[in-house]
């Protein structure tokens, strides 16, 4: 990965609390994965912002290589790799995420 690619990984990771790295938007998300992540955010009624690696493909190459995990998509809270849509509906399901998050946006 170049150090620009690495750079805008940065920007749009600190951009929002709730970062999605997906194929799609939160709008029409493009895969089940996805589209996963995106009703879970919105059941939880957090502000999220994503970006569509299909647009990119340098970023979608780039993000797996930034945080070592090979699927799309990846959520970040507060800049820090939080997981795949396997993780968050773990998460999700055993009440760990709301703590998770409501914790991530009040700091």
């Amino acid at each position: 990965m170049t150090p620009e690619v690495k750079e805008r990984i940065e920007t749009l990771i600190n951009q929002s609390k709730i970062m999605v790295f997906m194929k799609g938007n939160k709008l029409m998300p493009q895969c089940g994965f996805s589209n996963n992540v995106v009703q879970i955010l919105n059941v939880l009624g957090v502000p999220f912002e994503t970006f569509d690696v299909l647009s990119d493909p340098e970023i979608r190459q780039g993000i797996k290589e930034y945080s070592n995990w090979p699927t799309i998509p990846q959520v970040y809270l507060n800049g820090e790799f939080l997981g795949g849509s396997d993780i968050l509906i773990e998460l999700y399901q055993n009440g760990q995420l709301q703590e998770t998050v409501e914790v991530a946006l009040a700091s």
